[in-house]
This record gives C-alpha cells, sequence and structure tokens, in this order.
C-alpha cells in the first residue's frame, strides 16, 4: 500500500472517537494527554496518513510511548485493531524512531541464548559480589550461576516452552510447572536452548522482520502436533499470534496448538480428578493480570481457578489497568512506565499489599524492582500441592 505507513482506510476509520478506552489506557491515565490515548494515536496515524500531517518527533514520541497492553481492545466497542496498527505504524516509521541503546544491545541479546546465559551468569556473579546495587535490578539474586538441566520424557505429550528471558532468569518457575506435569502424569519435552527467543520483544518495537524470522525458526524447530504450554503471558500471546505474523498455514496450525499453562492445567481431566486439598488456613494473594494473558490470550480467570483450593484470590480495583512493563517499555520509556507502577503499587496497597502473583516475567521484575514481593502462581500452586501447609 503506497501510504506512509501503509495501513488500510477502513481499518483506521473503525475507530469513532468514542472514548470508552481512555479508562483502560495507562499512558492516558498518567498523562490526561489525547496523544498519549489510542484514539489520540489513530487520528495522528490519519493525519500521516491523508499528507495533512508530517512525521515528526511529537508523532513519533506518541507512537513510542504506547505500552501495547491492549486493554483498549477489550474496551473497544467497535474492535478496532489497535494492536496491528501500532505495530505495523512503528515498523513503518523504523528508520525515523530512535530506539534506546539500552533496548538495542537487549534486543540483540535475546536472539543469542549462549551469550544471554553467559551475560547473566556474570550478572548474578556481580551482584552477589555487592558491587552492583540491588536497585539495579533485584531480579539478578534468582539467577542461578549454572544452566539448569530439564528431564526429557520418553514418549511425550505436550511441549514445553521455555524461552530466553524466563530460561536465563527465572529457571524455577519452569521447574515448578514441569513438577506439577509430573505430579498429575502428563508426559513432556522442553524446548531449551535451541529454540530460545520467541521474538515477542522484536515485533513490538516495530522489528517485524527480525520477529518473522525468529517465529519462523521457533516453528520449526518444535516438535510437530503437540500441543505447547508456556509460563510466560508474554511469550504465549506472541506464539498464539504467529499465524497473524507470518499469515501461513503452517503458523496458523502452530498457533492453535498453543496454551498457556494455566488454562491448559484447568481443562486437563487429570487436574479435575485430584483429591480435595485440605488447607485449612488459607494465605491471601493478590492477582495481578499481565495484559497479555487478560487481553490478548483472554486466560486470566485460569489462574484464579487453579489458584482457588489453595490461597484466597484478592483482586485488585483498577480493572487489569497494566503494571508498565509492556515487555522492553521499562526500558525504553523508564519514566513514564514508573508512573504507570505507581498507579498499580497503589491499587496493590489499596488491596492490603498482601504477596502479588503475576503470570509474567516482565511484570514480575519490573513489580518487584518497587520492593513488592510477587511469585508466579505456578510457583504457589507447585509449593502448595506438594507441602500441603501454607508456612505460618
Amino acid at each position: 500500500m503506497n501510504t506512509p505507513l501503509g495501513l488500510a482506510k477502513d481499518e483506521l476509520t473503525a475507530c469513532v472517537s468514542c472514548g470508552l478506552c481512555l479508562p483502560h489506557c495507562p499512558t492516558y491515565q498518567v498523562t490526561q494527554d489525547e496523544s498519549r490515548s489510542p484514539r489520540g494515536r489513530i487520528s495522528l496515524m490519519r493525519g500521516v496518513e491523508s499528507g495533512s500531517l508530517a512525521i515528526t518527533k511529537e508523532v513519533i514520541d506518541s507512537i513510542d510511548t504506547c505500552v501495547q497492553c491492549m486493554g483498549c481492545e477489550t474496551a473497544c466497542p467497535s474492535s478496532v485493531q489497535y494492536g496491528s496498527l501500532i505495530e505495523r505504524t512503528r515498523e513503518a516509521l523504523i528508520t525515523e524512531r530512535k530506539l534506546n541503546l539500552r533496548l538495542k544491545v537487549g534486543l540483540w541479546v535475546l536472539l543469542r541464548m549462549r551469550l544471554l546465559m553467559i551475560g547473566s551468569r556474570l550478572l548474578a556473579l556481580i551482584q552477589r559480589s555487592g558491587l552492583l546495587s540491588n536497585k539495579f535490578l533485584p531480579i539478578t539474586s534468582r539467577i542461578p550461576l549454572r544452566s539448569e538441566k530439564y528431564k526429557e520424557c520418553v514418549d511425550p505429550e505436550v511441549v514445553f516452552f521455555t524461552g530466553c528471558v524466563m530460561d536465563a532468569w527465572l529457571p524455577k518457575i519452569h521447574k515448578s510447572g514441569l513438577s506439577i506435569l509430573e505430579t498429575l502424569g502428563i508426559q513432556y519435552t522442553v524446548s531449551g536452548n535451541t529454540v530460545g527467543c520467541c521474538g515477542a520483544l522484536h515485533n513490538h518495537a516495530g522489528l517485524r522482520s527480525i520477529a518473522q524470522e525468529q517465529a519462523t525458526k521457533v516453528i520449526a524447530k518444535l516438535p510437530p502436533g503437540l500441543p505447547i504450554l508456556v509460563d510466560s503471558a508474554g511469550c504465549g500471546a506472541a506464539l498464539k499470534e504467529y499465524n497473524k505474523l507470518l499469515e501461513t498455514e503452517e503458523a496458523e496450525k502452530f498457533s492453535s496448538r498453543v496454551y498457556d499453562i494455566h488454562e491448559w492445567l484447568v481443562n486437563d481431566p487429570r487436574w479435575k480428578e485430584l483429591p480435595p486439598n485440605k488447607i485449612e488456613k488459607k494465605e491471601k494473594v493478590i492477582v495481578q493480570d499481565p495484559c497479555h494473558l487478560r487481553h490478548v490470550q483472554g486466560a486470566h480467570n485460569s489462574v484464579r481457578e487453579l489458584l482457588d483450593p489453595f490461597v484466597e484470590c484478592v483482586e485488585l480495583d483498577d480493572e487489569g489497568l497494566c503494571c508498565g512493563a509492556g515487555g522492553a517499555f521499562s526500558l525504553n520509556q523508564p519514566e513514564m512506565s514508573t508512573e504507570i507502577r505507581d498507579l498499580k503499587l497503589q491499587s496493590i496497597k489499596r488491596a492490603g499489599g498482601h504477596i502479588v502473583v503475576s503470570a509474567n516475567p516482565g511484570c514480575m521484575i519490573h513489580l518487584e524492582t518497587s520492593g513488592v514481593e510477587v511469585l508466579h502462581p505456578i510457583q504457589v500452586i507447585d509449593k502448595l500441592m506438594h507441602r500441603g501447609e501454607t508456612d505460618d
């Protein structure tokens, strides 16, 4: 399409500027600026496409400050495909946009699993030595000094996707997920380092061709036919949307096999056949919905269903507003990311300040940097399944 952004007119005019998205847009909530809202950004896209608006720094800043939480899509009565519009606009403006150096380096490293693993170990060693402040990246206290080795089953019925960052920084979450599968008698194979990154962050950054290359590699390297279980909301959303990214029959079939681990477990008869849990005093946990689990996958209620026998789930009063992590958003827009997180922290405080559970590594890391104790739901379930009681 021979226009500056390559967007179809009917896609842009689908937005009727009703404003129902505004309460669900984190960047609008912290700025009260229309250019930082979904309908405002779409208005700018229209202006650029029609030629009435030049591609200025203000336009680029508006596009770059979107967290891509997709809260607007859930709220939109017109079913505007905002996520697709913002990704393609970022791709079209890639030469005009200036990605943060940290983001550029991070995206480069994610495609090189061996380098990611080595760099992560070095970072963990430096922090353990006390040379690096814990405020820099608290999550590094969890990084193992050696790569995790996963068990492989002889006759797998599912593939467990390990990805990149979680495999390097949070393999204990993977271990908890695999522990639950083993308890239920579910045979599995693990994707491992040879598969690596799903390309989600590259696609969000507007590096669509790189994301497509990575998606093609992932599809080729994973066993055909088996269901694919994912314990990272962002990765799961990306894998489920390979069909849109690649627009091939092979990708369509692949995406149809992808499940968030919570939605898979809650529908597996072996989970339903577990004996009733006998925890008399249930600990309270605050459930924080990752945006890509709630707004993209629509699988957030599965987390609550799995947790319910073990803990008392406390809901936040912000209707699933983004925490500000946004994949790599916190690297490229640190100030706005912090402002959005502050809104989430206020919600957590109002909910009683209990332990927070979140099914996405980006959200976990982002919230932990503010001192909040965060666990993955799978960790909580694994612990209580095997101990049968909460700690006093």
